[in-house]
């Protein structure tokens, strides 16, 4: 229960968090579907926040490169 309410919260903050600023499309959605996934397998394992947060990290640094390839 700990665990969805952290995963959960997490993602509230990033969906709120992703209407700031002037950061593109590719890498908001990448941060978030990263966090996803990454606390799901986090979870597995037994770290969902530590999962999540990596999982945030990766998916925008490839929100990054793609927008970087399109311009």
């Amino acid at each position: 229960m700990k665990t969805k309410l952290t995963i959960l919260s997490f993602l509230a903050g990033a969906l709120t968090l992703s209407s700031c600023g002037t950061t593109s499309s590719s890498l908001q959605n990448g941060a978030l579907g990263g966090a996803v996934i990454g606390g799901i397998i986090g979870h597995q394992s037994g770290n969902a926040l530590e999962g999540a947060a990596l999982g945030a990290a990766a998916g925008a640094a490839a929100g990054h490169v793609a927008d970087q390839n399109r311009r």
